[in-house]
């Protein structure tokens, strides 16, 4: 099915997400849809699902304009998408929540849940999924609950297929295997619309690529076109994606990590016996496959974590067993890996929410009030430093894009006195111009002379940030490498596998 948007445009009051844009999709392409956080990508699809109503424009299928009221006429239409944040009830089975929206039954009302089944089986055996129809949602990895997503869409007998930032919650492993998945659909005719702003995937499975930048369609690109070329046209100007640092400087204060066990609510030991140590002035990367006890590790550092053995000192003074309060005020940072989830509530302003975890004390509360005029001040100062995007200090930080949201959160951490920083998935759904700048200020926090522990399954990212790499493995250590280790070697312990020893760092 052809798809064809002509002249779009949607308006938020003042703000113009969509300005005038056109696009046209082939049957059996893949179109990629390229730009920033914040670009109007998403609004655009958006639009073309029916949820948001275009204030100027056409959407065609096949030459014929069509007029969705709501989701249901376009998926009715042939229109099915892949939202980044999965649309599925985590206590529904597979084919309960495929069945969702569209229930079948039999005689005297009962819901038709064998037909389910045998759906969710007929796709799944088209597409290699292997999943079992009667699972619960809630139990599976996050890859296979984005098959189940597409399975939904594909049950509705979807021809248009829009995945929106569809690998921003994958792990390698899993976004190869969405882009195998991706070129099958589109061997099997249908159109595909990829949302991204990761030019590694981009340039991997998209058959033409349209940028957009503040709203506008600014460009068009083949596959062919390099990464720089690509993030010029998403960013407007040039951008540097190396990461350039220094050899470490190596100084006294560091985190000392000796047979650090966490056993989790479910009595599941996560974390097993893992010892490291961070000096200040590096940067110690953990990488692995997601669910390998890297977020278990992570909380631990912060207190979060209930059930601990072992011990974690901070400049020689120990933190287990005293409170997140205790431990942030001894000067940790914490960039947690779901920001709308452990690090801002959207609700509450930029300039409140940059006083979040400081709010108990001066200088921004005095005597039970908050000191607004120093607050407001504070709060331009990091709004101009770390460039955020939005109309000032009292938007909501549940407006802003996903990189400018990262970007409060980095104001917010990199602004106390630090005597370590952790940060994990630091730039995971971020834009590329945003890449580069936290990036840049991880290094100049390192650089400072503080330890820095960075939590990431991008491994590009790992090995652009590290001086030295711990590959965790079912809640071990398998090594600890240079920063410099091959992807192939790290891919290889991400398996279990341990490092030769001319490796180990």
């Amino acid at each position: 099915m052809k798809l064809e948007l002509r002249g779009i445009t949607k308006r938020f009051g003042s703000l113009v997400a969509n300005d005038h844009i056109d696009l046209v999709v082939e049957p059996g392409e893949i179109h990629c849809l390229l730009g920033e956080n914040g670009a109007g990508k998403s609004t655009l699809m958006n639009v073309l699902y029916g949820l948001y109503r275009a204030d100027e424009g056409t959407i065609l299928l096949d030459d014929h304009v069509q007029a969705f009221q709501g989701p249901g006429d376009a998926m009715r239409a042939g229109i099915g998408m892949v939202h980044q944040h999965f649309m599925l009830i985590p206590v529904f089975t597979v084919a309960e929540n495929v069945m969702l929206g569209h229930e079948a039954t039999k005689a005297l009302g009962v819901l038709d849940l064998d037909a389910a089944r045998k759906r969710v089986r007929e796709i799944s055996s088209r597409f290699g999924f292997d999943i079992d129809p009667d699972a619960l949602v809630e139990d599976l990895p996050v890859g296979v609950q984005q098959r189940v997503e597409i399975i939904k869409a594909l049950s509705r007998d979807a021809k248009v297929l829009v995945f929106d930032e569809p690998t921003a919650v994958l792990t390698p492993q899993e976004t190869d295997e969405l882009m195998g998945i991706m070129r099958q659909l589109k061997e099997s005719g249908a159109s595909i619309v990829f949302i991204t702003h990761k030019l590694r995937e981009v340039r991997e499975v998209a058959d033409r690529i349209t940028v957009i930048r503040l709203g506008k369609v600014v460009g068009e690109a083949a596959p062919t076109a390099t990464n720089a070329e690509l993030a010029s046209l998403m960013v407007g100007r040039a951008v540097e994606l190396t990461v350039h640092k220094n050899p470490p400087q190596l100084v006294d204060n560091s985190l000392v990590v000796e047979g650090l066990s966490v056993i989790d609510p479910r009595g599941q030991l996560v974390v097993n016996d893992v010892s490291f140590e961070v000096r200040g002035g590096e940067v110690l990367a953990i990488a692995g496959v997601q669910g390998n006890g890297q977020t278990e590790l992570t909380e631990a550092l912060l207190g979060l974590q209930p059930q601990v053995r072992g011990s974690i000192t901070l400049d020689g003074d120990e933190l287990v067993g005293h409170s997140v309060r205790r431990i942030l005020d001894a000067g940790v940072g914490f960039v947690p890996e779901d920001r709308n989830e452990d690090g801002l509530v959207g609700e509450f302003t930029i300039a409140e929410n940059l006083m979040l975890d400081r709010a108990h004390g001066a200088p921004f509360v005095k005597a039970g009030n908050v000191q607004r005029g120093y607050l407001a001040e504070f709060a331009k100062d990091k709004f101009a430093e770390f460039d955020v995007r939005a109309p000032g200090i009292d938007t909501p930080v549940g407006r802003l894009s996903g990189g400018n949201q990262q970007k409060v959160v980095l104001a917010r951490e990199l602004s106390k006195d630090l005597s370590l920083l952790v940060a994990a998935q630091p730039t995971r759904g971020v834009d590329v111009g945003s890449i580069e700048f936290i990036h840049k200020r991880i290094v100049e926090t390192r650089d400072a002379g503080v330890p820095v522990v960075v939590v990431s399954t991008e491994l590009d990212e790992v090995a652009a940030l590290a001086d030295r790499i711990m590959v965790m493995y079912r809640g071990r250590i398998v090594g600890i490498v240079p920063g410099d280790t091959p992807r192939e070697t790290l891919g290889l312990m991400m398996a279990g596998e341990a490092p030769s020893e001319g490796a180990a760092a």
